[in-house]
């Protein structure tokens, strides 16, 4: 290959002869081995993303935010002051909190980086002569592939066969207008003008085509654009700005609060103004959220890894937070609500009935049948209507690499439908595909709802087949055939159908209507260059043959699902392309609606204003016979009510709604890659309980953050406390909790449970609730209340008593309270140790916000009993090793001491237990 000096004009000119000799493939494609080698030689087909900030630099903008600094300065004055242990301890704390940060945005980058991973692209290739779907990842300079439309096209390419293609460039030219494509030379104007050529990037709006692979991955055109322009910027979400505001509002009562207590203690207690300044910094540091923001970042980046594992990939972390807000949810009917396997049970022909038992299936490449359900041969209806599902069909079956594998079906659950009917009546596809080859096609689309193909006859002539949704379908009939007989469509045959197909609709069965037209070899109703026809020429007085009727189940989980919806106060809109009957339905079958749901047909939706339109959308409604492109105007719509809308889409026309949503949700299976980009979560099975799933997962990862935030401040109570104590007791109480045992319960006992928290699985009752407006606060009345007014006066009041419970053991009041010594030091270390223990009943109360901690197991968290471990263990060493003795200002403790530390939160657990079970019954009762 001399790929390097050749442009992509000079492969244009090239006949596929000289483009195959150069690129060193054929129309087999590459062998497996020559695959293999140029993967290795030209490296994977990925774009690379801009170049991130690095890791230096982002280590150290831990270092330099606004609390980080005013930690840098106070540790700097300490040390000026004399206490040079304290100005070391709060440089730690500054260094300790910064490394954390930094190590959880790490984590959390991860994690987006391997969710990233698991969004694969798959493309269509021919190797050694067969064709598979291999990872987009995996294809090389010369490989032949199949583009169609929906795909995003995976590699500069040359087209070697076209049908119907235009192709959306405006992601390298910035022209909207699709582009026309074809498999001769045209250059065109302008730069990517190459009529043959197609582009890394680019999106293919309608059509089919065979193309043989240039160049890949950054030496593409696109990737050479993205080389040049390397920096990623992104922007906070609402989430983010919140928890910036709260930081820095937290921030500035902290320092207001030191400020004020830094005059008392100079005037009101008369302490030095070094002292004082030291007094006012454990109150500045008693209300500094350590370590906010990066748990945060980690409970998402924990969220969407529980997603993924329930099948729902967040492409970005920022969108766990709308999904917990979702109040409607647009969704499509088949392969989401519904299982997505047709099964064709009966062929509807006029005057008769086939009925079609048996099960047909994949093995090994082919679709097998047990027994032949019936003989085609004797009926010419019938043979036509098969002939016609058998050629108008792109699906093809690929044969498993290994025994351990499954066939894979390339193409649709309908089409793949359509092989086993024609299978089960005994014909064989490569067969008559041989016999009557494919000349031309006019490819499906979401306006016209029909497929074309045109074929040879044995006369020399052609033949156009045609299935599609029967409106469309009659539209174009004027002719049927009956008894083998071609005669006259009557109103009376259009009734006739017509009601067969509300009949079968009635009971959530699925018609496709197929049709044909012979055209002689001298005819000229139709050009004779079949790469000409257009789609007015060919699709016209067609003869109408009959209707195929198929099933596609509902999910089994979609009942579940359902109702658990309906619970949460989320509104599900059907938004399908079937008929209104079949539409109505499969929803009042699963319970998604009730039997007076209106149906809204496109037609009708056409008509409506937008008031009328957003009238409509409050109540129960079904949009059915809609166009992709309706979708967008149903979404806004919503939006325009004030609802959180996600949206679900697989298609290129899906893609416009897909990005207006609050949450656009892409087909993982089925959908094409125009819409997965759009998206901000694909569903890997394509399964609307999937969805509810996630949001469940979406408004647990956003009550973990309010446990969190409950969490961390309710210690900050009772350590300011003491300095309250000491304040308004002018000094006649020696300050109970000093700046180093303040640091201690921030830093060290009060972080790994409070990680443990962030992972929390979902508290019983959580679809049970409403969807939580968008307007709400994450830090909210009831986490202040619970916070400052509970939990907090609680543990301040458990840990003064600790405090006095040493001196009342050591003589006081008898004698005055000690300000130094081995007694003071005993019994700031029982403060500390009093509050330590006070938040391991924290830690396990703020696992649930009204249900038992019983109904979600009281061990089920390992997370946090390891971190309740841990701060015992880390007490016991601040307690009992001397060094640490010294640096921290502790005392051992003795054994009543430990006993009334250990009873501690057995109380406060089974009180807040009560308080949840009487909040329960309230709620009840209402």
């Amino acid at each position: 290959m001399a790929t390097k000096t050749l442009t992509n004009d000079d492969f244009a000119k090239m006949d596929i002869s000289q483009l195959q000799e150069q690129l060193g493939t054929s129309a087999e494609g590459l062998s497996h081995d020559e695959a293999a080698k140029r993967l290795t030689q030209y490296g994977t087909n990925t774009i690379q993303h801009g170049k991130r900030q690095s890791q230096l630099l982002s280590f150290l903008k831990n270092f330099t935010s606004m609390m980080a600094i005013l930690l840098w300065v106070s540790g700097f004055i300490a040390m000026f002051a004399g206490m040079v242990e304290l100005g070391i301890a709060i440089w730690a704390v500054n260094l300790i909190n910064g490394c954390f940060s930094f190590w959880q945005e790490h984590a959390a980058q991860k994690a987006t980086d391997s969710l990233r991973k698991m969004l694969p692209t798959f493309v269509q290739v021919t190797r050694d002569g067969k064709d598979m779907q291999i990872n987009a990842d995996d294809l090389v300079p010369g490989d032949v592939f199949a583009i169609q439309a929906g795909n995003a096209i995976p590699a500069d390419a040359r087209l070697t066969e076209v049908s119907s293609m235009q192709v959306d460039e405006s992601a390298l030219t910035g022209e909207s207008v699709p582009t026309s494509k074809r498999s001769t030379y045209n250059h065109g104007e302008g730069q990517f003008a190459e009529k043959n050529i197609v582009y890394a990037g680019t999106v293919v709006t309608s059509g089919t085509a065979t193309a043989i692979a240039l160049s890949t991955g950054m030496q593409t055109e696109f990737g050479k654009i993205a080389s040049l322009t390397q920096n990623e910027k992104q922007t906070a979400s609402p989430l983010q700005q919140e928890l910036n505001r709260l930081t820095r509002q937290l921030s500035l009562i902290a320092i207001m609060i030191g400020v004020v207590f830094f005059v008392l203690a100079i005037f009101f207690v008369h302490y030095p103004v070094a002292k004082s300044f030291i007094f006012a910094l454990g109150m500045i540091v008693a209300f500094i959220p350590e370590g906010l923001l990066p748990t945060v970042t980690l409970s998402l980046a924990q969220g969407t890894q529980r997603m993924a594992k329930k099948h729902a990939l967040l492409k970005q972390l920022n969108s766990v937070e709308t999904l917990g807000e979702t109040t409607v949810i647009c969704s499509d009917k088949t392969g989401t609500l519904t299982q997505n396997q047709m099964t064709i049970n009966n062929v509807w022909l006029p005057t008769r009935t086939y009925a079609v038992t048996g099960t047909g299936y994949v093995n090994n490449g082919h679709i097998q049948f047990g027994s032949k359900d019936f003989d085609a041969t004797q009926d010419a209806d019938l043979s036509r209507l098969l002939q016609i599902a058998l050629l108008n069909n792109d699906t093809q079956v690929q044969a498993p690499a290994t025994s351990q594998d499954t066939p894979k079906i390339l193409g649709t659950p309908t089409e793949a439908a359509l092989d086993i009917l024609t299978a089960k009546a005994g014909l064989d596809k490569a067969t008559v595909a041989k016999e009557m080859p494919r000349l031309a096609e006019l490819p499906f689309d979401s306006d016209r709802k029909r497929m074309t193909t045109i074929h040879p006859t044995a006369d020399g002539g052609r033949v156009i087949y045609t299935k599609g949704a029967l409106d469309g379908m009659l539209s174009i009939s004027d002719q049927i055939l009956d008894g083998g007989n071609v005669r006259a469509m009557t109103e009376a045959d259009r009734n006739e159908i017509n009601h067969a197909n509300e009949m079968y609709a009635a009971q959530g069965l699925r018609a496709l209507a197929f049709a044909y037209r012979e055209v002689g070899a001298d005819s000229s109703t139709l050009p004779q260059d079949n790469k000409a026809i257009s789609i007015d020429a060919a699709e016209r007085h067609m003869i109408f043959v009959g209707l195929t009727i198929m099933a596609d189940p509902p999910r089994p989980e979609i009942y579940d699902a359902v109702k658990k919806c309906h619970r949460a106060n989320i509104r599900i809109i059907m938004v399908t392309g079937d008929s209104a009957l079949t539409a109505k339905s499969v929803a009042v079958k699963i319970g998604l609606t009730s039997d007076k749901v209106r149906v809204i047909t496109g037609d009708e939706l056409n008509q409506m204003s937008d008031d009328q339109l957003r009238e409509a959308v409050k109540g129960e409604v079904i949009f059915a016979r809609v166009a992709p492109e309706h979708k967008f105007r149903i979404v806004s719509t919503c939006q325009a009510n004030g609802d959180i809308v996600a949206s679900t889409g697989d298609g290129v026309n899906d893609a416009p709604a897909l990005k207006k949503a609050d949450i656009g949700i892409a087909m993982g299976v089925t959908g094409t890659d125009v819409a997965k980009d759009a998206a901000d979560m694909i569903l890997t099975d394509d399964n609307f309980a999937s969805i509810v799933a996630a949001i469940e997962e979406g408004r647990t990862v956003y009550s973990n953050l309010q446990k969190f935030l409950l969490y961390i401040l309710n210690s900050n109570v009772p350590e300011a406390a003491p300095s309250v104590i000491f304040l308004f007791t002018r000094g006649l109480v020696p300050l109970p909790l000093t700046v180093m045992q303040i640091l201690t319960v921030d830093l060290g006992t009060d972080m790994l449970p409070a990680l443990g928290l962030g992972a929390e699985q979902s508290e019983p009752g959580i679809m049970d609730q409403p969807p939580r407006p968008r307007t709400a606060h994450l830090l909210n009345k009831s986490i202040i209340w619970k916070a400052f007014g509970l939990y907090g006066l609680v543990a301040s009041v458990i840990s003064t008593v600790a405090y006095f419970f040493v001196n009342k053991m050591n003589g006081w009041p008898g004698i005055a309270l000690a300000s130094n010594g081995d007694i003071y030091r005993e019994a700031t270390t029982m403060t500390l140790a009093a509050i330590v223990f006070c938040q391991i009943a924290a830690a396990i109360n703020c696992r649930t916000q009204i249900s038992s901690v019983f109904s979600i197991g009281i061990f089920s968290n390992h997370r946090i009993w390891w971190g309740i471990a841990f701060e015992v263990l880390l007490l016991a060493c601040l307690i009992y090793i001397p060094f640490l003795q010294g640096l921290f200002n502790t005392a051992p403790l003795g054994v009543s001491e430990w006993i009334f530390l250990v009873v501690i939160p057995i109380p406060l657990f089974l009180l807040e237990e009560l308080r949840k079970y009487l909040v329960r019954q309230h709620h009840a009762k209402q």
